[in-house]
Protein backbone atom coordinates (compact mmCIF):
# COMPACT_ATOMS: atom_id res chain seq x y z
CA UNK A 1 0.00 0.00 0.00
CA UNK A 2 2.89 2.37 0.52
CA UNK A 3 6.51 2.77 -0.44
CA UNK A 4 8.84 3.14 2.57
CA UNK A 5 11.78 5.52 2.50
CA UNK A 6 13.42 5.55 5.92
CA UNK A 7 14.28 9.09 6.93
CA UNK A 8 15.94 10.43 10.06
CA UNK A 9 13.55 11.84 12.63
CA UNK A 10 14.42 15.47 13.20
CA UNK A 11 14.47 16.42 16.87
CA UNK A 12 13.56 19.81 18.24
CA UNK A 13 11.71 22.67 16.61
CA UNK A 14 10.23 21.98 13.20
CA UNK A 15 10.14 24.37 10.25
CA UNK A 16 7.84 27.25 11.09
CA UNK A 17 4.95 27.99 8.77
CA UNK A 18 4.15 31.19 6.92
CA UNK A 19 2.44 32.77 9.90
CA UNK A 20 5.67 32.39 11.85
CA UNK A 21 4.06 30.51 14.73
CA UNK A 22 3.03 26.98 15.53
CA UNK A 23 -0.49 26.12 14.49
CA UNK A 24 -2.90 25.62 17.39
CA UNK A 25 -6.12 23.80 16.70
CA UNK A 26 -9.34 25.69 17.29
CA UNK A 27 -12.22 23.22 17.56
CA UNK A 28 -14.46 24.72 20.23
CA UNK A 29 -18.01 23.37 20.31
CA UNK A 30 -17.51 20.51 17.87
CA UNK A 31 -17.05 16.72 17.91
CA UNK A 32 -13.33 17.44 17.67
CA UNK A 33 -13.13 18.65 21.29
CA UNK A 34 -13.03 15.38 23.25
CA UNK A 35 -11.36 12.00 23.00
CA UNK A 36 -14.19 10.02 21.34
CA UNK A 37 -12.96 6.66 22.63
CA UNK A 38 -12.84 7.23 26.39
CA UNK A 39 -15.59 5.50 28.33
CA UNK A 40 -17.01 3.73 25.28
CA UNK A 41 -16.60 0.34 23.66
CA UNK A 42 -15.18 -0.10 20.17
CA UNK A 43 -17.60 -1.75 17.77
CA UNK A 44 -17.05 -5.29 16.52
CA UNK A 45 -18.61 -5.37 13.07
CA UNK A 46 -20.27 -8.79 12.63
CA UNK A 47 -20.05 -8.64 8.81
CA UNK A 48 -16.24 -8.32 8.69
CA UNK A 49 -14.16 -10.42 6.32
CA UNK A 50 -12.58 -12.10 9.34
CA UNK A 51 -16.00 -13.16 10.58
CA UNK A 52 -16.84 -14.63 7.18
CA UNK A 53 -13.53 -16.52 7.10
CA UNK A 54 -14.12 -17.86 10.61
CA UNK A 55 -17.54 -19.16 9.58
CA UNK A 56 -15.94 -21.08 6.71
CA UNK A 57 -13.06 -22.51 8.76
CA UNK A 58 -12.95 -25.58 10.98
CA UNK A 59 -11.07 -26.77 14.04
CA UNK A 60 -8.24 -24.68 15.47
CA UNK A 61 -8.26 -22.36 12.46
CA UNK A 62 -11.89 -21.46 13.13
CA UNK A 63 -11.14 -20.76 16.77
CA UNK A 64 -8.24 -18.46 15.91
CA UNK A 65 -10.17 -16.62 13.22
CA UNK A 66 -13.12 -16.20 15.59
CA UNK A 67 -10.72 -14.57 18.04
CA UNK A 68 -9.63 -12.17 15.32
CA UNK A 69 -13.22 -11.53 14.24
CA UNK A 70 -14.08 -10.63 17.82
CA UNK A 71 -11.48 -7.86 17.95
CA UNK A 72 -12.69 -4.38 16.90
CA UNK A 73 -11.30 -3.24 13.56
CA UNK A 74 -12.12 -0.32 11.30
CA UNK A 75 -14.73 -0.44 8.55
CA UNK A 76 -13.32 0.82 5.26
CA UNK A 77 -15.40 2.90 2.86
CA UNK A 78 -14.32 2.71 -0.77
CA UNK A 79 -16.27 3.85 -3.83
CA UNK A 80 -15.50 0.53 -5.50
CA UNK A 81 -17.45 -1.33 -2.82
CA UNK A 82 -20.00 1.35 -1.92
CA UNK A 83 -20.50 4.00 -4.55
CA UNK A 84 -22.23 7.36 -4.36
CA UNK A 85 -25.70 5.78 -4.48
CA UNK A 86 -24.90 3.12 -1.87
CA UNK A 87 -22.48 4.51 0.69
CA UNK A 88 -25.04 6.45 2.75
CA UNK A 89 -27.24 3.41 3.29
CA UNK A 90 -24.22 1.25 4.09
CA UNK A 91 -22.86 3.69 6.67
CA UNK A 92 -26.32 4.11 8.17
CA UNK A 93 -26.75 0.34 8.55
CA UNK A 94 -23.34 -0.09 10.18
CA UNK A 95 -23.91 2.73 12.65
CA UNK A 96 -27.42 1.54 13.46
CA UNK A 97 -26.01 -1.86 14.37
CA UNK A 98 -23.32 -0.31 16.56
CA UNK A 99 -25.64 1.47 18.97
CA UNK A 100 -23.47 3.47 21.37
CA UNK A 101 -20.25 1.63 20.45
CA UNK A 102 -17.62 3.60 18.53
CA UNK A 103 -17.30 2.71 14.84
CA UNK A 104 -14.02 3.66 13.17
CA UNK A 105 -14.75 4.45 9.52
CA UNK A 106 -11.90 4.78 7.04
CA UNK A 107 -12.76 7.08 4.14
CA UNK A 108 -10.64 5.89 1.19
CA UNK A 109 -11.75 7.19 -2.18
CA UNK A 110 -9.74 10.28 -3.08
CA UNK A 111 -8.85 10.92 -6.75
CA UNK A 112 -5.61 9.26 -7.87
CA UNK A 113 -5.62 7.05 -4.78
CA UNK A 114 -2.38 5.14 -4.12
CA UNK A 115 -0.61 6.86 -7.00
CA UNK A 116 2.74 5.62 -5.65
CA UNK A 117 2.17 2.02 -4.56
CA UNK A 118 -0.54 1.34 -7.17
CA UNK A 119 -1.75 -1.82 -5.38
CA UNK A 120 -4.80 0.11 -4.11
CA UNK A 121 -5.12 2.42 -7.11
CA UNK A 122 -8.55 3.87 -7.80
CA UNK A 123 -10.78 6.47 -6.21
CA UNK A 124 -13.26 8.92 -7.69
CA UNK A 125 -12.96 12.06 -9.84
CA UNK A 126 -13.27 15.29 -7.82
CA UNK A 127 -16.98 15.95 -8.41
CA UNK A 128 -18.23 12.45 -7.60
CA UNK A 129 -15.79 12.31 -4.69
CA UNK A 130 -17.38 15.35 -3.11
CA UNK A 131 -20.86 13.90 -3.60
CA UNK A 132 -19.69 10.62 -2.08
CA UNK A 133 -18.39 12.50 0.97
CA UNK A 134 -21.71 14.32 1.28
CA UNK A 135 -23.56 11.01 1.34
CA UNK A 136 -21.23 9.78 4.08
CA UNK A 137 -21.76 12.96 6.09
CA UNK A 138 -25.53 12.66 5.92
CA UNK A 139 -25.34 9.14 7.39
CA UNK A 140 -22.92 9.89 10.25
CA UNK A 141 -24.07 9.75 13.86
CA UNK A 142 -22.42 10.16 17.23
CA UNK A 143 -21.09 6.61 17.01
CA UNK A 144 -18.69 7.39 14.16
CA UNK A 145 -15.03 8.34 14.10
CA UNK A 146 -13.42 9.03 10.71
CA UNK A 147 -9.87 8.23 9.61
CA UNK A 148 -9.49 10.29 6.46
CA UNK A 149 -7.69 9.02 3.37
CA UNK A 150 -4.72 6.83 4.30
CA UNK A 151 -1.61 7.70 2.26
CA UNK A 152 -3.19 10.79 0.67
CA UNK A 153 -0.85 13.28 2.33
CA UNK A 154 2.22 11.06 2.27
CA UNK A 155 1.89 10.67 -1.51
CA UNK A 156 0.50 14.12 -2.27
CA UNK A 157 3.61 15.57 -3.86
CA UNK A 158 4.11 12.46 -6.01
CA UNK A 159 0.60 12.50 -7.47
CA UNK A 160 -0.64 14.40 -10.49
CA UNK A 161 -2.22 17.44 -8.78
CA UNK A 162 -1.04 18.12 -5.22
CA UNK A 163 -2.96 21.40 -4.92
CA UNK A 164 -6.21 19.68 -5.82
CA UNK A 165 -5.52 16.95 -3.28
CA UNK A 166 -4.93 19.39 -0.42
CA UNK A 167 -8.08 21.30 -1.38
CA UNK A 168 -10.15 18.10 -1.47
CA UNK A 169 -8.87 17.00 1.93
CA UNK A 170 -9.55 20.42 3.44
CA UNK A 171 -13.06 20.27 2.01
CA UNK A 172 -13.53 16.75 3.38
CA UNK A 173 -12.56 17.88 6.88
CA UNK A 174 -14.97 20.81 6.63
CA UNK A 175 -17.79 18.51 5.50
CA UNK A 176 -17.33 15.87 8.16
CA UNK A 177 -16.13 17.77 11.23
CA UNK A 178 -19.55 18.78 12.50
CA UNK A 179 -20.78 15.20 12.68
CA UNK A 180 -17.75 13.07 13.62
CA UNK A 181 -14.22 13.38 15.02
CA UNK A 182 -11.80 13.35 12.09
CA UNK A 183 -8.20 12.10 12.00
CA UNK A 184 -6.28 13.03 8.85
CA UNK A 185 -3.81 10.33 7.90
CA UNK A 186 -0.16 11.29 8.38
CA UNK A 187 1.68 8.26 6.99
CA UNK A 188 4.29 6.81 9.32
CA UNK A 189 7.71 7.40 10.84
CA UNK A 190 9.69 5.66 8.09
CA UNK A 191 8.18 7.60 5.18
CA UNK A 192 7.86 11.40 5.43
CA UNK A 193 9.90 13.59 7.79
CA UNK A 194 7.72 14.97 10.62
CA UNK A 195 8.23 18.64 9.79
CA UNK A 196 7.21 17.99 6.18
CA UNK A 197 4.15 16.02 7.22
CA UNK A 198 3.16 18.75 9.66
CA UNK A 199 3.13 21.30 6.83
CA UNK A 200 1.01 18.97 4.69
CA UNK A 201 -1.44 18.40 7.52
CA UNK A 202 -1.87 22.14 7.93
CA UNK A 203 -2.47 22.56 4.19
CA UNK A 204 -5.14 19.85 4.46
CA UNK A 205 -7.04 21.52 7.30
CA UNK A 206 -5.87 19.65 10.40
CA UNK A 207 -6.70 22.69 12.52
CA UNK A 208 -10.38 21.85 12.00
CA UNK A 209 -9.97 18.14 12.75
CA UNK A 210 -9.44 16.18 15.96
CA UNK A 211 -5.93 15.39 14.70
CA UNK A 212 -4.19 12.72 12.68
CA UNK A 213 -3.52 9.00 12.36
CA UNK A 214 -0.17 7.24 12.01
CA UNK A 215 1.00 3.80 10.87
CA UNK A 216 -2.23 2.97 9.04
CA UNK A 217 -1.69 -0.32 7.19
CA UNK A 218 1.99 -0.31 8.11
CA UNK A 219 4.32 -2.10 10.48
CA UNK A 220 6.35 0.52 12.37
CA UNK A 221 6.80 0.13 16.12
CA UNK A 222 4.73 1.93 18.72
CA UNK A 223 7.83 3.70 20.00
CA UNK A 224 8.74 5.02 16.55
CA UNK A 225 5.18 6.15 15.84
CA UNK A 226 4.71 7.92 19.17
CA UNK A 227 7.96 9.79 18.64
CA UNK A 228 6.97 10.71 15.11
CA UNK A 229 3.54 11.94 16.18
CA UNK A 230 4.95 14.07 18.95
CA UNK A 231 7.37 15.73 16.55
CA UNK A 232 4.50 16.53 14.19
CA UNK A 233 2.83 18.16 17.18
CA UNK A 234 5.72 20.61 17.49
CA UNK A 235 3.95 22.44 14.67
CA UNK A 236 0.35 21.42 15.44
CA UNK A 237 0.44 21.20 19.25
CA UNK A 238 -3.33 21.00 19.63
CA UNK A 239 -3.62 17.91 17.47
CA UNK A 240 -4.41 14.53 18.97
CA UNK A 241 -3.63 11.26 17.22
CA UNK A 242 -4.34 7.55 16.92
CA UNK A 243 -1.89 4.75 16.11
CA UNK A 244 -2.65 1.68 14.01
CA UNK A 245 -1.26 -1.17 16.11
CA UNK A 246 -2.95 -3.95 14.15
CA UNK A 247 0.22 -5.39 12.63
CA UNK A 248 3.14 -3.80 14.44
CA UNK A 249 3.83 -6.45 17.05
CA UNK A 250 7.14 -7.46 15.45
CA UNK A 251 10.18 -5.33 14.65
CA UNK A 252 9.76 -2.38 12.31
CA UNK A 253 10.44 -3.17 8.66
CA UNK A 254 11.18 -1.35 5.42
CA UNK A 255 8.74 -3.65 3.62
CA UNK A 256 5.19 -2.36 3.27
CA UNK A 257 3.59 -5.22 1.34
CA UNK A 258 2.78 -8.36 3.37
CA UNK A 259 6.20 -8.57 5.06
CA UNK A 260 6.93 -12.06 6.41
CA UNK A 261 7.24 -12.44 10.16
CA UNK A 262 4.69 -9.78 11.07
CA UNK A 263 2.34 -10.17 14.00
CA UNK A 264 -0.56 -8.34 15.55
CA UNK A 265 0.26 -5.58 18.01
CA UNK A 266 -1.35 -4.11 21.11
CA UNK A 267 -5.08 -4.70 21.24
CA UNK A 268 -7.24 -1.72 20.26
CA UNK A 269 -8.27 0.48 23.17
CA UNK A 270 -8.74 4.07 24.25
CA UNK A 271 -5.86 5.89 25.93
CA UNK A 272 -6.93 8.15 28.80
CA UNK A 273 -3.71 9.48 30.30
CA UNK A 274 -3.87 13.20 29.46
CA UNK A 275 -1.52 12.67 26.53
CA UNK A 276 -2.25 13.52 22.89
CA UNK A 277 -2.63 9.81 22.05
CA UNK A 278 -6.37 9.12 21.90
CA UNK A 279 -6.28 5.38 21.11
CA UNK A 280 -4.48 2.44 19.65
CA UNK A 281 -6.68 0.99 16.91
CA UNK A 282 -6.64 -1.83 14.41
CA UNK A 283 -7.34 0.38 11.40
CA UNK A 284 -6.11 -1.94 8.66
CA UNK A 285 -7.85 -5.20 9.58
CA UNK A 286 -5.18 -7.86 10.20
CA UNK A 287 -5.43 -10.55 7.56
CA UNK A 288 -6.37 -8.22 4.71
CA UNK A 289 -3.70 -8.29 2.02
CA UNK A 290 -1.53 -5.31 1.11
CA UNK A 291 -1.37 -6.51 -2.49
CA UNK A 292 0.04 -9.17 -4.76
CA UNK A 293 3.33 -9.73 -3.00
CA UNK A 294 4.71 -12.61 -0.92
CA UNK A 295 1.92 -14.77 -2.31
CA UNK A 296 -0.90 -12.44 -1.29
CA UNK A 297 -4.16 -11.75 -3.12
CA UNK A 298 -5.27 -8.30 -4.31
CA UNK A 299 -5.06 -5.44 -1.82
CA UNK A 300 -7.91 -5.50 0.67
CA UNK A 301 -8.82 -9.16 0.10
CA UNK A 302 -8.90 -11.22 3.30
CA UNK A 303 -6.11 -13.80 3.35
CA UNK A 304 -6.80 -16.46 6.00
CA UNK A 305 -3.32 -17.96 5.89
CA UNK A 306 -1.73 -14.58 6.60
CA UNK A 307 -4.24 -13.86 9.36
CA UNK A 308 -3.36 -17.14 11.06
CA UNK A 309 0.36 -16.39 10.72
CA UNK A 310 -0.11 -12.96 12.32
CA UNK A 311 -1.93 -14.52 15.26
CA UNK A 312 0.48 -17.45 15.63
CA UNK A 313 3.49 -15.13 15.70
CA UNK A 314 1.89 -13.16 18.52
Amino acid sequence: MRRVVRLPVVAGLVVLLAAGVAVVLATSGSPQDENPFVGRDLYVWPASAAAAAAADATGDDAEELERLAGTPTAVWLTPEAHGVDMVGDFVGDVLAGAGDDVVVLVVYGIPDRDCVGVESAGGLPPGPYTRWLEEIREALTGSAVVVLEPDALATAEDCADPDERYALLRHAVALLRDTAPVYLDAGHSAWIAPEVMAERLVRAGVEDARGFSVNVANYQSDADELGYAEQIRDTVPGAHYVVDSGRNGARATDEWCNPPGSRVGVAPAAVDDDSALDARLWIKPPGESDGRCHGGPDAGVFWPEEALDLLAAA
